[in-house]
């Protein structure tokens, strides 16, 4: 892995040289590595920014250097000879500015006649990476380290491997993603929508769509019911002095949508539910009897996403959070932790996807960014590790990825087509009920601090179908389908016969579409097709006459000769075990 990300880091490098061949005035921002590749952020000359036909120009250049088996030579800097080396350069200026005022040493790296401001982390030679097995892929804009009131500048994207085949195979997922895009799928299959009058990262959820939400909320909750939660409503705004009590408000104040009151108060749209649910729980005193409160409930919270952040499904300002939080004894967490997995284990099975836990732990060199004590830390992520240990699990470590308050259980899930996602989550946390005071009265009398663990299955109702419709591209199981049958009849003689039927499978609560229109039946068919319902019924003279149909399912198959009682029971026995 070092090797592959110090190729693709080179690479960056290489871009940004090209880049100044192809624009000798071309201005350098940063160029770090991405999962799959790398890009370089790039401010050129007027009437000089590359547009996609010249990113084969620019990645024949790269090639032509890397042929060129040039060494990557590095070099420490004083901030004095850094500021007089790229005085043309002042997005270069402004990081050797920060880093002199942070005392970092500031070393340079060049490979050909270009250098660049970069600690590290490179090939020793242009030789060692393959100039066949990376591919520029997309030019886009990006502001200036991520600040809308920074200038505009233009990113170019590259995705890098070691070996040629690596990258075709690469290349070819991508081709694959593209078809399977939930933005494209969403709006074909009529699932959502977004308005420019309502606002970018807002989706709006069609009648399909909304059906879609509800299902899997419902099978969310029947899986929690059985572990003995219970649900709460809490509402979508709250005095900002209940996040300065949790903690969040110094982290996170900037990403709030706040609300300002006629008599001069401040209110804020919830960015999360867990400082609202401390409040149910600590209004009224509890025993060691109470214990554990489980608090479970699907409702919005809200983000100020920068614009250019926001995508699809995936990165949006209303988020659907399945929340649940679990106010436990420390002796009790093993317990509750278990079961959590258990219903995450049991919901993500159900669409085949293997999960990989991954214990988000603290980064032990920026203490800076964690509240509470080291012991407090060390016991939270002790028992995690104790749990992961137990359940005998390979796991991915995590250093950096816990939240401020406490180390996380991160589930990741790998996709139809290869790709790894972050799903289902569950948090430790012995820093909120600290700062909100909650407490449970033990055996002995004595006042106990509690535990809160955070668990959301989904994570969000919103990024899970964009994970689950581009792992599925849209053909929903048939429990999950917004339309579960479709009925054709094939002439205006059968339509009463097609509507009875409708009308009784109605009734038997399956989502039945009537398509009796006045087009062919082989258009209606393949509309259906097109539409992914997963199984459909044509309805003839033979129909008719024997009353029984011959149900045909999506994927292929028929089941022949099937009374309406033998349909009713078909449909319903898949439908409620989830097949």
């Amino acid at each position: 892995m070092d090797k592959l990300h110090n190729i693709r880091h080179t690479l960056a490098h290489l871009l940004a040289s090209a880049a100044k061949e192809f624009d000798p005035g071309v201005q350098f921002g940063i160029g770090p590595v991405t999962d799959d590749g790398f890009y370089y952020d790039l401010l050129f000359s007027e009437n000089k920014t590359p547009t996609p036909d010249d990113l084969k120009t620019l990645q024949r250049s790269m090639q032509r250097l890397i042929n060129k088996k040039l060494p990557m030579e590095g070099k420490e800097l004083s901030h004095k000879e850094g500021l007089e080396f790229f005085k043309d350069q002042p997005m270069k200026l402004e990081l050797i500015n920060e880093f002199s005022s942070d005392g970092k040493t500031m070393t340079t790296y060049s490979v050909g006649d270009f250098t660049d401001l970069c600690k590290g982390g490179h090939v020793s030679n242009t030789s060692e990476i393959d100039p066949e097995a990376f591919k520029l892929t997309k030019i886009a804009g990006a502001y200036w380290r991520g600040d809308q009131n920074n200038r505009m500048l233009t990113r170019i994207y590259g995705v890098a491997f070691e070996t040629k085949d690596e990258l075709n195979d690469h290349l070819t997922m991508l081709e694959e993603a593209k078809k399977r895009d939930h933005r494209k799928l969403g709006k074909e299959l009529g699932l959502f929508t977004f308005s420019d009058l309502v606002g970018p990262g807002l989706p709006l959820w069609t009648p399909k769509g909304t059906l879609l939400r509800e299902s899997l909320n419902d099978y969310v909750w029947k899986l929690r019911g059985a572990k003995g939660y219970e649900r709460v409503a809490i509402p979508h705004i709250t005095k900002s002095d209940l996040y300065k009590t949790s903690g969040h408000w110094a982290k996170y104040a900037d990403d709030l949508f706040k609300i300002n009151t006629r008599e001069g108060h401040q209110y804020c749209m919830k960015p999360m539910n867990c400082p609202h649910h401390t409040q149910i729980f600590d209004a009224e005193p509890r025993s060691y009897r109470d214990m554990p409160q489980r608090y479970a409930e699907t409702t919005m919270v809200y983000r100020d996403e920068q614009s250019g952040e926001v995508s699809g499904l995936t990165r949006v300002l209303s988020i659907t959070q399945d929340d649940a939080h679990v106010f436990c004894r420390e002796n009790q967490l093993k317990d509750e932790v278990n079961a959590i997995w258990d219903i995450i284990t049991t919901f993500y099975g159900t669409f085949g996807f293997k999960l990989v836990p991954r214990f988000s732990r603290r980064d032990m060199s920026t203490p800076e960014k964690y509240m509470g004590g080291t012991d407090t830390w060390d016991r939270a992520e002790g028992a995690i590790k104790d749990i992961l240990e137990a359940h005998h699990a390979e796991w991915i470590d995590g250093p950096g990825e816990a939240a401020f308050y406490g180390p996380k259980i991160d589930f990741m899930a790998k996709d139809s087509i290869g790709r790894t996602h972050q799903v289902a989550t569950i948090q430790v946390d012995f820093i909120q009920p600290t700062n909100f005071g909650l407490v449970c009265t033990n055996e002995k009398g004595e006042k106990e601090p509690v535990v809160m663990i955070h668990c959301a299955i989904m994570g969000s109702i919103e990024r899970f179908l964009a994970v689950y419709i581009e792992h599925s591209a849209g053909n929903f199981p048939l429990w999950l389908a917004p339309t579960q049958l479709a009925i054709l009849p094939v002439s205006e003689k059968h339509k009463d016969a097609a509507a009875h039927l409708t009308k009784i499978l109605r009734e038997h609560g399956i989502r039945v579409l009537e398509e009796s229109s006045d087009d062919s039946l082989g258009k209606r068919m393949r509309k259906a097709k097109t539409d992914k319902i997963p199984a459909w019924i044509v309805i003839g003279d033979n129909e008719v006459t024997t009353e029984t149909f011959a149900l045909e399912w999506r994927e292929g198959g028929k089941e022949p000769h099937v009374s309406e009682k033998e349909l009713i029971y078909m449909l319903k026995d898949r439908i409620d075990q989830k097949k």
